[in-house]
């Protein structure tokens, strides 16, 4: 797992309207990178609402919010604009950036060993430095506890 202090890995993914969007292009003082394993899934709907919700705060702090998962292009579409998410959405389809954040491989999902994105949250600085690391995450909680860390809240 990455930790504070480490080199955040650079990516560029597309997102949810299929546009090519880099790690070093993300405005703001920090860049919230969560991974999630499946759009409009309970806890990940949750996760991702609950940045929608904090959104005005995160905004107002010069704070962007990204969302990884291994979901096609085209559920990220539909997930973002079901639920009015105003952040970017990125498909990693086939694992690679989620694996170099230690947030890819095999899982147990109702008693099935499959691969796919765990839920960690990273948050890196202007610099590319990760300044939070958050593995295995309450999606219910999670925005507002980022904000909290990052004296914000």
């Amino acid at each position: 797992m990455l930790e504070p202090g480490d080199d955040a890995p650079q990516f560029s993914l597309p997102n949810q309207d299929g546009e090519e969007l880099s790690l070093d292009e993300t405005p703001g003082e920090y860049t919230v990178v969560y991974f999630y394993p499946r759009a409009d899934t309970p806890g990940c709907t949750t996760e991702a609402c609950s940045f929608r919700d904090d959104w005005d705060a995160y905004e107002a702090a010069g704070v962007s919010v990204v969302g990884i998962s291994d979901d096609p292009v085209e559920d990220l579409e539909d997930f973002r604009e079901k639920y009015d998410l105003p952040f970017d959405l990125l498909s990693d389809e086939d694992g690679d950036v989620s694996a170099a954040y230690s947030s890819y491989g095999e899982k147990n999902v109702f008693g099935n060993e499959v691969m796919g994105v765990f839920r960690n949250t990273f948050v890196v600085d202007d610099d590319g430095e990760i300044v939070e690391a958050y593995e295995g995450v309450d999606p219910e909680n999670h925005a507002d506890e980022i904000l909290a860390d990052l004296g914000l809240a």
